[in-house]
């Protein structure tokens, strides 16, 4: 039998991947933005960009005392996700 602790855990944890949905939806819509004003597939990948974001992702786990590997490790496969989601949905070469 399951401990009533971890059913209501777990309960919040189902709302919280609710809201994130939400939040990937509106980024998705971002990216849909993004990929219209690109010409090229060439200017899907932005190392720089990258590195800023990953940057700041770490910079800000830890002032929020979250584990910076925990969350670089998300955002580095979010970034791969939306990149592969760019090549496939730009149209022009």
């Amino acid at each position: 039998m399951m401990n009533v602790n971890i059913k209501k855990i777990r309960k919040k944890l189902d709302k919280i991947d609710i809201k994130l949905l939400g939040v990937i939806k509106k980024r998705c819509i971002l990216v849909d933005q993004v990929v219209k004003l690109k010409k090229t597939k060439k200017e899907i990948i932005d190392k720089k960009r990258i590195n800023f974001i990953l940057k700041r992702v770490k910079k800000n786990s830890i002032k929020a005392k979250i584990d910076p590997m925990i969350t670089t490790s998300i955002w580095k496969e979010m970034i791969n996700a939306f990149i592969r989601y760019e090549y496939k949905n730009l149209k022009k070469k």
